[in-house]
């Protein structure tokens, strides 16, 4: 990316460190947000009624506008200001935020959390791409240590304070709680961030971003409305081509561009290709993860809101253990070591977990849950280094924005697959026989609506079936999951190079070159 001569004016100006707060400020809204609404799901499914599916569409729906608007927001910023889109993208965010706690139906709440991901669109990829122009090669990687602090600390705070929330007020604090958070976001930005801009970046290709946010939608949805609709059903059948279509105009329109948003020939590189298959492989397992997560600590064990957001804190806590230990190792056996070594942790973790029984307490769940976030961080971590390390120092923006979109989209379809698999193997667990029509329906739509159900009828069958059904499906998703980290596990071994940071090389360090930073603060999530 070429900086402009306002860009490197800035770089020494005295209110660059305050500028950091902003940012810091602005990435801890969305690290926030990443986690705080797992733990709400099962509230909001009592509540509101939401069949499983229709939670999958409230995490799943600020994912996918997420990934499908990342990249031409962040070319919105080169191009009309960073500054003035990073605001633009934390106003939305409050305003999507505000809407979501102000209704009470499940439709809306989703079209809240869509307005949530293109506020977050803007200020995911902005926040980072103004640290190169505030701060000179000897501050940059303080600077980034410092943002993506601030992103990874939301990661575990967002389960603590949600579940305190919802033990104390209504389901919506979850997102009122973001309105403050934003509106600092937007007065520091105000007051404390200069402008910058990159004019010579490409223009913003509307047709490339509907073909990439219509066919991810539909995707999703296919495969979401798959357990109830059957895989051989013929409306989700032409859905999946119409997707598929529309991700194949997607691919030919953007090999057709001279100045491609979406550089998808850095693919051919196959360092670059493994280890983002790797890093998206992870997000895959850590978003089906943290969907079916909550459900289990509070329908079937039974804790509060709270006590489950504490209990996922082993989780949290090994990821952030892995992610800033894991440079020693990369330092001493290579890239490919460590990222085999995270999986195969991960592996163990998600078969380990499989083995989880309805009488099973939290101890069991604790040790695995420990094991899943170490291997979580050391694999993630030295993936999305290896990748960005493997890009010519010329292709290192186009690589951060294909790595963060294909990492998104992977986040996206883990809720949305696992999530119907689990809703699947749910469904046909469940013992409804003798309950009436429509207690049977709402029961079936999720665990905690047999909960419901079994509480009004007095029935404790049903909340045992429900519990077992429950713990049946989710070891289903664990195990699979743990198949396919073993399994990449095995090409990561076999397939990925080896070097290691200390080794010389052409290509810069991630995080000391301009349009690396991006993916620096993004692997803490």
């Amino acid at each position: 990316m070429v900086a402009t001569t306002q860009d490197n004016a800035v770089q020494h100006d005295p209110r660059r460190w305050w500028a950091l707060g902003a940012l810091v400020a602005s990435m801890l809204v969305l690290g926030f947000d990443m986690t705080i609404l797992n733990v709400a799901l099962p509230t909001m499914a009592r509540d509101l009624g939401a069949s499983t599916g229709e939670q999958q569409w409230m995490a799943d729906a600020y994912v996918v506008v997420f990934a499908a608007l990342m990249l031409p927001a962040g070319l919105l910023g080169d191009r009309f200001g960073r500054r003035r889109m990073l605001i633009t993208g934390l106003g939305i965010f409050l305003a999507g935020s505000l809407f979501g706690a102000l209704v009470d139906d499940v439709t809306l709440v989703i079209a809240a959390r869509a307005v949530m991901g293109v506020g977050g669109a803007l200020v995911m990829p902005l926040a980072m791409a103004v640290l190169p122009s505030l701060f000179g090669a000897d501050e940059r990687a303080k600077a980034v240590g410092a943002v993506s602090a601030a992103s990874a600390l939301g990661l575990p705070l967002g389960p603590i304070v949600g579940g305190w929330l919802l033990d104390h007020f209504w389901w919506g604090s979850v997102f009122l709680v973001n309105v403050p958070m934003a509106a600092l976001g937007i007065a520091a930005c105000v007051f404390l961030l200069p402008e910058t801009s990159d004019p010579a970046s490409p223009k913003v290709d509307a047709v490339s971003t509907a073909y990439t946010a219509a066919g991810l939608s539909i995707l999703i949805y296919a495969i979401i409305e798959a357990p109830q609709r059957g895989w051989g059903d013929p409306l989700l059948l032409a859905l999946l081509a119409v997707s598929a279509i529309l991700i194949t105009l997607l691919v030919l329109r953007e090999r057709r561009s001279v100045r491609p948003m979406l550089d998808l020939s850095l693919l051919a590189q196959r360092a670059f290709l493994l280890n983002t298959l790797a890093a998206t492989l992870v997000l895959f397992v850590l978003s089906g993860l943290m969907f079916v997560l909550p459900q289990y600590l509070q329908a079937v064990l039974g804790y509060d809101a709270f006590g489950t957001g504490v209990r996922m804190l082993p989780m949290m806590g090994g990821l952030l253990i892995a992610s800033r230990g894991a440079q020693p190792l990369l330092a001493k056996f290579g890239a490919r070591a460590v990222i085999s070594g995270g999986l195969v942790a991960l592996a163990f973790a998600a078969i380990l977990g499989s083995r989880t029984s309805v009488g099973d307490g939290y101890g069991f769940t604790a040790l695995w849950l420990s094991i899943a976030g170490l291997g979580f961080g050391f694999a993630v971590v030295p993936a999305m280094t290896a990748a960005l390390g493997a890009l010519p120092r010329d292709r290192a923006g186009s690589g951060s924005g294909l790595l963060m979109t294909v990492r998104q989209v992977g986040s996206a379809i883990g809720i949305a697959l696992l999530g119907s698999l689990l809703a699947s193997a749910y469904g046909h667990r469940l013992d409804t026989s003798g309950l009436p029509g429509a207690a049977a329906d709402s029961a079936s739509d999720s665990v905690v609506g047999a909960h419901i159900v079994a509480a009004q009828l007095g029935d404790r069958a049903l909340a045992a079936s429900a519990d077992a059904a429950y713990v049946h499906g989710m070891s289903l998703v664990l195990l699979v999951s743990g198949i396919a980290a073993l399994i990449t596990a095995l090409l990561a071994a076999a397939l990925l190079p080896n070097a290691k940071p200390s080794e010389p090389t052409d290509r810069p360090a991630p995080g000391k070159d301009t349009d690396m930073a991006p993916a620096a603060a993004d692997a803490g999530q």
